[in-house]
């Protein structure tokens, strides 16, 4: 009998362990030429005693198939624990975990999200009216520091049915004036909203006659509107920047029917009446306290001002005022994030919105967050300096003359992007 049988009991049965209870031994190492563990393999399948030498090959699997591995191939080390069936083929698959699946569906809802998103920006910003108002010329001033927009309201009535015109009390004239403009500075100190006076008295430059005749039209002195009038956003453009020194970066301007479309789309702008207003002229009826003005009622309130004692200046302060406050709603998270109400306020005012040919959807979000802004406090609304607001013209007309030394301080702070002084 050989050395490894004789410790062993008959029937192959293990004998006593160290303390006497039956079975409690350890079984004798085989001879490595008989231990299909490998030499000097002792202890549990998997894990060799302190000192023992390395695993051998697995025992086969009844039946011829080759024992999966760990690492995913048969036979090899570390592998994928499933059994491979009889005959070889693949493992059966383990049963998709309901987290697994919750991934999937999100990332699935993320991708029509992203979808969504492209298609509406593509959509609103086919919707945009881009005309190239910014033109250069000769002699314009460099870009200066910040981010200046010219802003315009016209009473164009482009849109309007003739039933509309006669409920919005706005005539039925051709063409288009200014009835606002002013520009918004969005700058590291603060952004700053400035009112320009319609009835400005400024120089108007020499410019081709609109109506088609290729003739040069003289420069002349007149009433800022003027040059919008004869020469719409490309002239007026020019004269601000002349009279000014400011670059102008972008143009934005609507007329009635997009504004009055826009504040519907809103659900109405929130103001605060001082006291009660009746003008004839622009069919406003108002009573003093907080209230919601409609479309209607919002276009009166930013037109009238013959009840008031300094009559435009009066007027540019209530559209300051009206326009913070329009922002101030139409930048609101719950707007811009509510497709319910995002796409009316795009179809709205995008389709009757003219801005230059550089101005995108970004551009105009950037707009109003800024004015959205000096509603909230971190910015500020001021008119040019005036110096005399009842300036009687050579041909007998009643306008309005800046103040020569504290226009420029004015316009030098905004051009380097430093603080507006406070007269």
């Amino acid at each position: 009998m050989d050395n490894w049988q004789q410790g062993r009991p008959a029937g192959g049965r293990r004998g006593p362990g160290p303390d006497g209870a039956a079975g409690g031994g350890a079984e004798p190492p085989l001879p490595p030429s008989l231990n299909p563990r490998g030499a000097g393999a002792a202890g549990p399948r998997g894990a060799g005693a302190p000192g023992a030498g390395a695993p051998g090959p697995r025992r086969p699997i009844p039946g011829g198939a080759p024992r999966p591995a760990s690492n995913g191939v048969p036979g090899g080390p570390g592998g994928d624990p499933r059994p491979v069936p009889p005959g070889g083929g693949q493992p059966p698959r383990r049963r998709r975990s309901r987290k697994r699946i919750a991934a999937y569906v999100a990332l699935g809802l993320v991708g029509a999200l992203l979808a969504t998103a492209v298609g509406t920006y593509a959509w609103a910003d086919s919707k945009l009216n881009q005309q190239n108002v910014l033109a250069g010329y000769d002699g314009r001033p460099a870009a200066g520091k910040g981010t200046n927009w010219l802003i315009v309201g016209s009473d164009s009535r482009d849109g309007l049915t003739d039933a509309q015109k006669q409920q919005l009390t706005t005539g039925s004239d051709e063409g288009k004036r200014s009835d606002s403009m002013m520009i918004l500075h969005i700058g590291s100190s603060g952004n700053t909203l400035m009112s320009i006076p319609r009835d400005s008295w400024v120089p108007i430059p020499a410019h081709l006659d609109t109506a088609g005749t290729g003739k040069t039209v003289p420069a002349t002195t007149s009433k800022i509107n003027s040059a919008f009038n004869n020469g719409g956003g490309p002239l007026l453009v020019e004269t601000v920047e002349k009279n000014t020194g400011l670059h102008i970066d972008h143009y934005a301007e609507v007329g009635f029917a997009g504004f009055v479309g826009i504040v519907d789309a809103v659900g109405g702008v929130h103001m605060c009446i001082d006291k009660d207003i009746q003008d004839k002229d622009s069919g406003l009826n108002l009573k003093a306290g907080c209230q919601t003005l409609n479309g209607q009622q919002s276009l009166a309130f930013v037109r009238q001002r013959h009840q008031m004692a300094d009559q435009d200046l009066g007027r540019m302060r209530n559209q300051q005022k009206f326009l913070s406050a329009l922002a101030h709603q139409a930048a609101n998270p719950g707007t811009l994030l509510d497709p319910f109400e995002l796409y009316p306020l795009i179809d709205a005012g995008l389709g009757t919105l003219i801005v230059d040919k550089g101005t995108g959807l970004t551009d105009l979000a950037g707009l109003f967050e800024a004015m959205r802004s000096v509603s909230g406090g971190n910015g500020k609304s001021i008119t040019i300096p005036i110096a005399n607001s009842d300036y009687h013209t050579p041909d007998g007309q009643s306008a309005v003359k800046w103040d020569p030394a504290k226009s420029k301080q004015v316009f030098d702070a905004l051009k380097n992007d430093s603080p507006v002084p406070t007269f």
